[in-house]
């Protein structure tokens, strides 16, 4: 039966589809329509004139929100190939009336709240009770979602023809088919009606109105009845040749209209529906694809951009494109190798019994002919042209939140144009731009906007005047920019609202100095105060000493943006150096009778303490008792107390061996003294466990002292070979771990240096040298400074002084 009814002629077609975009081209211009609607929320009718601007260009979408709520949102993408944004663009390029006329988004919200309210109720009921009221528009008794009539009609019509991939399916008797002029097959109606009647079909074998339709919705019944309302809306208007583009499911259901009264009594039950608003937004062909989750999406965008766009020759064309692009990756292609893709691919279409050559004949062409049987080179056709990246664009006029539009007024300033393919940005913090671009992106990461993440560069220096980020711009930000728009008008303001209330809301004192530490990279000294404040005020409420310990690296980092960004953080520098002092006060009596697993994490802060301390202590530091002092003083206290087990003082070995070692790095324990302490650890008196996990705390920091220090590496050979046999097992795992974290080379030393010892008739290690083992007794100034240039280069110093 034609799509046709009294009042209107539906049009059914698939969501992005190309063949069914250039046959609501071709029936429209038959047709000559006075009024065009189109399934899509009705809330975008006022904002439909802006798909007619030369800045608008697809891919787009149409996002709608709730005000109050703006988490709860809804895209509807257009592609240059969807029938909807054929159907759009007719009538606004000919000043057709045209509407959306699907169920407003606001009713969707609405619904969907309702259901996910009743499934809560349900969870909540006791086994065997009431399941709760059904949501309006589901249905009682809801379909089998192994239906494939239900899930997706296209797989249901190609598993009835006998093929098993409703995609080629489409392409064969769809795609390749429809007319790509006007008239070209003499009725522009023919493939709707066709495809009508095959949906009819589909309906009378699925279950009841309200079941859920191809597109997962439960409300398909809510929906088709007030698109009836609209096309009877229409009618009533004076409209005599209406159009409706409208997904081909929904055909049947608009074809066989029943009394407006029946879908005036169906419509009564949706809820009260929120307070919404809907803008346009950019959006890409890869968003399209299925695999992102969009329910009506395909799974090659590009290729059916390319079958919609390409005026004659397609596979040809795409194919030259393929080429293009593997040379572009430095793969060897020639023309002659696309001539023979192309033959290939057109011969498979006839061995396959194919109309004309598809997608998989074309991707079969290149992995055989212009890749040479490489997958590598088919992933990267299938990635950039069957998938793609385009991002679409959206004109100035379109409504959006003020935050919006101040992040594009500093997109476009600083040059930083929203990208949907990752790239990695070095930014170099001296230059002003550089800078203006850190702390845009820093401020966003902090509303939750993750345009940019930090990123670890692999061409730029080092330096904390540097950073790097990794870009990519998702059009599902553009719903993370209405959420943070509750905070404010201007990117820096909703900044700097969203860390005064991060600050009021942290529950650890880490979140705290994290927190500040974003505030000076994002510069915003205007929520610095507040964050100082609660953390000043938390800090000397919080008594443990791992909460300080975790709270205090990321505080003395913050300390450097002052002279990196220049902005001023020395309200920072008192809070630090309360903190550091209580870690200092506090730590030996947290090391106390601590397990393994307690000591490994102890450790962790131990080792983040001492690089903050590093940081802290300097030239601001005056008098004689410095910070640096007094973490000095702990170490030692920490080095002296008595192993775990023996006292109930005890502190495991971990970390005593720890603290030597960062003694002995800082120079404030000679090497004479470092080995006393070994010794000491490593004598018969001590447990295996307890001597091999202060081994382990001692050798963390880097194998090198075992290479240059003999009496180091005696002390421990010596204690190993002593080790019993029972309990050789228990220290085997802490030794493969501290030794595996060595560098290959110093590892081997190491070995070689034991074995020739063990050889019979083998050097000994010695056990004692007349000077400092390893070392001379005076540096070598002439092979120091041959590394001064290196180093200045390195770190952005003024050239060094003539060389002695």
């Amino acid at each position: 039966m034609p799509a046709t009814t009294p009042r209107a002629t539906v049009l059914g077609v698939r969501h992005h589809g190309p063949g069914s975009a250039r046959a609501v081209a071709a029936t429209l211009a038959w047709l000559e329509p006075d009024a065009v609607l189109i399934e899509g929320p009705p809330e975008a009718d006022a904002i439909v004139a802006l798909a007619g601007e030369k800045e608008m260009v697809p891919p787009v979408a149409l996002l709608a929100h709730v005000v109050d709520d703006p988490a709860r949102a809804a895209f509807w993408p257009f592609a240059s190939f969807s029938p909807e944004w054929v159907a759009i663009r007719y009538a606004v390029e000919r000043a057709t009336p045209v509407r959306f006329i699907d169920l407003p988004a606001a009713q969707g919200f609405a619904l969907a709240a309702a259901r996910e309210q009743g499934e809560r109720e349900a969870a909540e009921e006791p086994a065997g009770g009431s399941q709760g009221s059904t949501p309006p528009g589901s249905s009682a008794d809801p379909a089998d979602p192994g239906d494939p009539a239900v899930l997706d009609p296209i797989a249901a019509l190609a598993h009835a023809a006998g093929h098993d991939d409703p995609e080629r399916w489409w392409e064969d008797v769809v795609e390749h088919r429809l007319p790509r002029e006007r008239g070209a097959e003499g009725d522009p109606l023919a493939p709707f009606r066709a495809v009508a009647d095959a949906m009819a079909a589909l309906r009378d074998r699925a279950p009841a109105d309200g079941a859920p339709g191809p597109d997962g919705l439960r409300d398909d019944a809510l929906r088709e009845a007030y698109m009836r309302q609209q096309i009877r809306a229409a009618h009533r208007s004076g409209h005599t040749r209406i159009a409706v583009v409208c997904g081909a499911w929904h055909v049947p259901a608009l074809e066989r209209m029943p009394s407006a009264a029946q879908d005036r009594e169906l419509l009564k039950t949706l809820p009260r529906k929120p307070r919404t608003e809907i803008t346009w937004v950019p959006w890409t062909h890869r968003r399209l694809a299925q695999q992102t989750g969009y329910g009506a999406g395909v799974d090659s965008p590009g290729w059916y951009h390319h079958l919609f766009t390409a005026p004659d020759r397609p596979v040809a064309r795409w194919l030259t494109r393929a080429a293009g692009l593997l040379r572009e990756a430095d793969h060897p292609v020639s023309s002659a190798h696309v001539i023979e893709a192309v033959r290939l691919a057109e011969a498979l279409a006839a061995m396959r019994g194919r109309p004309l050559a598809g997608l998989t004949e074309t991707l079969d062409a290149v992995r055989a002919v212009l890749g040479d049987g490489s997958e590598t080179a088919l992933a990267l056709v299938h990635d950039r042209l069957v998938v793609g990246d385009a991002l679409g664009e959206v004109p100035d006029t379109a409504p959006a939140v003020p935050l919006q539009r101040d992040l594009a007024r500093w997109q476009r300033s600083l040059r930083l144009r929203p990208d949907p393919a990752e790239r990695d940005l070095d930014l170099d913090l001296r230059k002003e731009t550089d800078a203006a671009r850190s702390r845009l992106l820093h401020r966003l990461r902090l509303l939750g906007i993750p345009w940019g993440a930090p990123a670890r560069s692999t061409t730029a220096g080092t330096g904390t005047f540097r950073e790097t980020w990794r870009l990519r711009w998702d059009p599902e930000l553009a719903v993370r920019i209405v959420e943070a728009a509750a905070w404010g008008t201007t990117v820096e303001a909703a900044a700097t609202a969203r860390a005064r209330d991060g600050a009021v809301h942290a529950t650890a004192l880490a979140d705290l100095t994290a927190l500040a530490e974003t505030c000076l990279l994002a510069d915003l000294p205007d929520a610095l105060p507040t964050v100082m404040r609660v953390l000043a005020d938390r800090a000397a409420l919080d008594t443990d000493v791992s909460h300080l310990a975790e709270a205090l690296p990321a505080l003395v980092r913050s300390l450097r943006y002052g002279d990196v960004r220049g902005t001023d953080a020395g309200a920072l520098r008192g809070v630090a150096e309360g903190l550091a002092v209580r870690v200092c006060v506090g730590l030996p009596p947290a090391c106390t009778g601590l397990d393994a697993e307690g000591a490994a994490a102890m450790r962790v802060h131990l080792d983040a303490v001492h690089g903050a301390v590093a940081l802290l202590g300097g030239a601001a530091e005056t008098g004689p008792d410095t910070v640096r002092d007094r973490w000095a003083a702990t170490l030692h206290a920490l080095a002296r107390r008595e192993p775990a087990g023996s006292l109930a003082t005890g502190v495991p070995g971990l970390l005593r061996g720890r603290a030597v070692r960062l003694l002995l790095d800082d120079g404030r324990l000679s090497t004479e003294e470092a080995a006393r302490r070994m010794r000491l650890a490593l004598s018969t008196t001590a447990g295996p466990a307890d001597a091999a996990g202060w081994a382990e705390g001692f050798l963390s920091g880097g194998g090198m002292l075992l290479v240059h220090d003999d009496r180091l590496l005696d002390l421990l050979d010596g204690w190993l070979t002593a080790v019993p046999a029972d309990a050789f097992t228990e220290v085997l795992p802490l030794l493969r771990r501290t030794f595996s974290g060595f560098e290959a080379g110093v590892r081997r030393t190491v070995g070689e240096r034991v074995r020739a010892a063990a050889r019979p008739g083998g050097t000994p290690i010695p056990s004692a040298a007349p000077t400092t083992p390893g070392f001379a007794t005076h540096p070598d100034l002439t092979r120091a400074d041959a590394t001064l240039p290196t180093l200045t280069l390195l770190l952005g110093l003024p050239a060094p002084p003539p060389t002695r």
